[in-house]
């Protein structure tokens, strides 16, 4: 088995890091990747040295455009590497571009995608990265969920139930891994006073609203506590010579430029609490017992709001402030971080792995036609009777596609027992 895997920009690096190690350690043939999308040497490889990966056997160079200029150049470059390399198999990870790009090269000259992180919804059609996830579900014949309201949501979007395999999240394999050593060898977190907030501030949909923008930065002059900002370079372009920068000149704002993954998770392990818009920093900071407050209106991770370690705030000063001040009550900040963590116990990669070598053997790694000419399929709800109760859901005999259970959806994994009075949803071909 030949696998291409494809990192544009950081954080697929962070989460694709455990799948490469995987790949490596069981001497599975593969090339690594980038577009390019992530170019500079701090946001990218310096990644790639702290997590110990070898340096991408291609890149793609698409650097900084337009969303349309930067996918289509990715397209061009992978069409080309795909038809010379030839892979089994393409993985990609996450939302971006660069992911969005090589699945729809990949899928049209018919070789399978695979994609880690499949099944993530914020439900906010104006966020581009969720019009990528979306798509790149759709282009995939393996979708690695991480949990099973990830799951349910490929389920609910018409993907059958046998291409998704909920493995956990990979930025737990690395943070885990990562960690111990970012505490032996990073004293970044011990050039600030103790009790400092991190803060990382990079989407779109807040560096491109100057009203976000300025309602976010006044919060922080009102902050009584030293606050970390390791600034992207996209937000540092942003604000550079303008009268939001002069927001950030305080004493307690230490503003620094971008750091490695060693130093990052440092500085997050050792942080009181993070203000965050990235999705990824979500997952490391329940990951790492870390209190969370998403400056944004949505998420596309409930599961850790629904833990109980991440609070979606928005990015109005009033409502920054007030949430921040609920971690001072010491049980609500004990409670945050000691929520329980919804993404898996870092063995994800490995996961992942196992199942490519899996459907490889099995001669299942493929790009799949239904034939519909004499078939129709349509779906039906049944009730589990005496004849179904007690049945595991790979010994029916025919495809369920979701379990209802008490009202409540469940994923209709191959051991999952059925019983009396839940209602299941089956696809029937007529």
């Amino acid at each position: 088995m030949k696998v291409l895997v494809v990192a544009g920009t950081r954080p697929e690096v962070i989460k694709l890091a455990p799948v490469l190690w995987g790949l490596k350690q069981r001497g599975i043939t593969h090339v690594f990747a980038t577009t390019g999308q992530h170019y500079d040497d701090l946001l990218f490889k310096k990644f790639i040295d702290d997590l110990s990966l070898d340096e991408p056997d291609f890149n793609i160079e698409v650097g900084s455009a337009s969303p349309a200029v930067q996918t289509g150049k990715a397209m061009i470059g992978l069409e080309e590497l795909l038809k010379s390399e030839n892979p089994d198999v393409v993985v990609v990870e996450g939302d971006t571009n660069s992911v969005l790009a090589a699945a729809l090269a990949a899928v049209k000259l018919k070789i399978p995608v695979a994609h880690v992180e499949a099944g993530l919804r914020s439900r906010d059609r104006t966020m581009p990265e969720e019009i990528n996830r979306i798509l790149a579900d759709h282009c995939s014949e393996l979708l690695f969920a991480p949990t099973e309201e990830s799951a349910l949501n490929l389920i609910n979007e018409g993907i059958p139930p046998a291409k998704i395999h909920i493995v956990g999240n990979t930025i737990v394999d690395a943070a885990l891994s990562i960690v111990r050593r970012s505490m032996e060898t990073s004293g970044r977190y011990k050039d600030f006073p103790r009790g400092y907030i991190l803060l990382t501030l990079h989407r779109a949909e807040n560096t491109d609203d100057t009203r976000r923008l300025e309602s976010i930065f006044s919060a922080l002059g009102d902050i009584d506590r030293n606050i970390v900002f390791p600034i992207h370079p996209r937000t540092s372009k942003i604000i550079d010579g303008t009268e939001l920068e002069k927001h950030l000149v305080a004493e307690h704002i230490h503003l620094i430029p971008p750091v490695g993954y060693l130093d990052f998770l440092g500085l997050l392990k050792n942080a009181f609490a993070v203000l965050t818009d990235s999705g990824g920093v979500q997952e490391e900071a329940i990951t790492l017992d870390v209190p969370c407050l998403t400056l944004r209106y949505n998420t596309e991770r409930p599961e850790t709001v629904l833990a109980g370690g991440n609070i979606v705030v928005g990015t109005e000063k009033e409502k920054i402030l007030e949430n921040l001040a609920l971690l001072s009550d010491p049980a609500i900040y004990e409670k945050m971080k000691k929520a329980s963590n919804p993404y898996g116990d870092g063995k994800a990669g490995e996961r992942i792995v196992g199942i490519l070598v899996e459907k490889q053997e099995n001669g299942e790694l493929l790009v799949e036609s239904s034939d519909t000419r004499e078939v129709q399929h349509f779906r039906k709800i049944i009730k589990v009777n005496d004849s179904l109760e007690g049945k595991k859901v790979g010994d029916c005999g025919f495809e369920i596609i979701r379990i209802i259970d008490n009202g409540r959806q469940r994923f209709p994994s191959l051991d999952f027992i059925l019983k009396k009075g839940m209602h299941i949803e089956v696809l029937v071909r007529d």
